[in-house]
């Protein structure tokens, strides 16, 4: 077991039931895991669905963390959030009501098919890299590169503008002790 923490990039994503609600209820319980300090949540987006069956739109952020432990202790917490919230895994890139990815810990790469990482798709999803980025604007994804380079070139790419982004002011995530915002 490490005894340091390690700063980690958490994707949330939600399109089924109340989004919002789920993804506080997310955050609320990946930050009171044991060894999970929170660093930073970004603000939410609204994306459309990337691959899989027709289905509804997407609210996305990104959670960072400093996680004592192992990558794969990070992932069972992971699991067992989207769990609590009755994630259903029946068709691939399908409708969910949760769905949390660990993106990175850290600057480990490892090939590990339960848990890759960084997460293989990361470096092509704007909804992965535009709330990190403005998590952390110095962000870099271990063995490719800064997430504004990546995002900027998944932008570029994007002719047909299937992954725009629209960034929802109206709802916000909050950390621990954070005061909800009036008005």
């Amino acid at each position: 077991m490490r005894s340091e923490a390690t700063r980690a990039v958490l994707s949330l994503g939600s399109n089924l039931g109340d989004r919002i609600a789920t993804l506080q209820g997310a955050v609320d319980l990946l930050v009171a895991g044991a060894g999970v300090t929170p660093v930073a949540v970004s603000p939410v987006y609204e994306t459309a669905p990337v691959g899989g069956p027709e289905q509804g739109s997407f609210l996305n952020a990104v959670l960072v963390v400093d996680a004592e432990g192992e990558p794969k202790e990070l992932l069972e917490l992971a699991q067992s959030a989207e769990r609590a919230f009755e994630r259903v895994r029946e068709v691939r890139w399908g409708p969910r009501t949760l769905d949390v990815d660990v993106i990175a810990f850290g600057g480990l790469t490892d090939d590990d098919p339960e848990l890759t990482l960084p997460h293989p798709r990361a470096h092509l999803r704007a909804f992965v890299l535009r709330p990190w980025l403005d998590t952390d604007p110095a962000a870099v994804l271990p063995g490719r590169a800064p997430v504004a380079v990546l995002l900027a070139g998944v932008e570029e790419a994007d002719t047909g503008g299937e992954q725009r982004l629209r960034r929802r002011e109206d709802l916000r995530l909050r950390l621990p002790g954070e005061a909800e915002r009036v008005g």
